[in-house]
């Protein structure tokens, strides 16, 4: 079974996503790595990140589309799940981690393939945090690893072979980790701000970096694994219960949009006119001469 992608990824496509993605882990990992005397609060890196992020999505598309035409059905596509993921954000925001925009970011990564998904988490991700009055030094973070969750389910194998309940049960497994490990990666973003407070889940700028993966984890399970949890179960139900009906959804539009058909321009009346004419038969034939 051939698997249409609104966005295919060709060389300048892969480049650009890698050098966001570098950015990315730099940006989340870099405190890891600094000395007692860095700056590590992430409130100051955080606009900067952001204007670097924004022109780098702007790169992933603008690389696809030099290298596959993106047209205009794939951006209003984009539009419309960008809207749906942004909408879905607050029915569940402040409530005990659950998120139903996840699932939605991976069905559509799933279908639509990991250059569409990577920009429609973080465009998701940045609409949702305007709707719901999220704006802050952690959306840059939440953009990156959105786009990270979508992104991934494009690169699940089996994209035009495995069907039915076993991608069902697939995505589900894929929701239920990256669910996890969206609060792991985005918990980096607020750790340092609790550096010095002297307990035992506080960074400490300079300390060996196995000491501070420790007081990671006990930070982690102290604060945020009782929002992950539900967010990875809520992504489970709501693929195994929906995840059918919204795969078949997305499968359809993206047949009729047919992202992979080449143009085909009709000739104008006058042109087909012209060409009729042209192919018909002289009436003046020349006659053969008798020698």
């Amino acid at each position: 079974m051939q698997t249409v992608r609104a966005v295919r990824l060709g060389p300048k496509s892969l480049a650009a996503l890698a050098l966001t993605s570098a950015t990315g882990v730099v940006a989340f990992g870099w405190p890891l790595l600094a000395d007692r005397t860095s700056g590590l609060a992430h409130s100051q890196d955080a606009p900067w990140l952001f204007a670097a992020l924004l022109p780098l999505l702007l790169a992933v598309a603008v690389a696809t589309v030099s290298e596959t035409g993106l047209d205009a059905k794939a951006v209003a596509m984009l539009g419309v799940l960008a809207a749906a993921g942004a909408a879905l954000r607050p029915l569940g925001a402040g409530t005990a981690g659950l998120e139903p925009m996840f699932f939605l970011m991976v069905l559509s990564g799933r279908v639509l393939g990991p250059g569409f998904g990577f920009v429609l988490g973080a465009v998701s991700m940045f609409a949702g945090a305007l709707l719901t009055g999220g704006v802050g030094p952690w959306m840059p973070f939440q953009m990156l690893t959105m786009g990270w969750v979508s992104m991934g389910a494009g690169l699940l194998p089996g994209p035009g072979t495995v069907r039915g309940r076993r991608e069902l049960l697939l995505l589900s497994a894929y929701g239920a980790v990256s669910a996890l490990l969206y609060g792991l990666i985005m918990n980096l973003q607020g750790w340092p701000y609790i550096a010095g407070l002297g307990s035992g889940v506080s960074f400490v700028p300079g300390d060996p970096l196995q000491e501070n993966l420790a007081r990671y984890g006990a930070y982690v399970l102290a604060t945020s694994l009782g929002w992950d949890v539900p967010r990875a179960l809520l992504t489970v139900v709501l693929t195994l219960t929906l995840g059918g009906t919204v795969l078949r959804a997305l499968r359809r539009a993206t047949r009729r949009a047919a992202f992979d058909a080449s143009p085909v321009f009709e000739p104008s009346g006058q042109e087909r006119n012209h060409r009729s004419e042209r192919d018909q038969p002289s009436s003046h034939a020349e006659e053969p001469t008798s020698e």
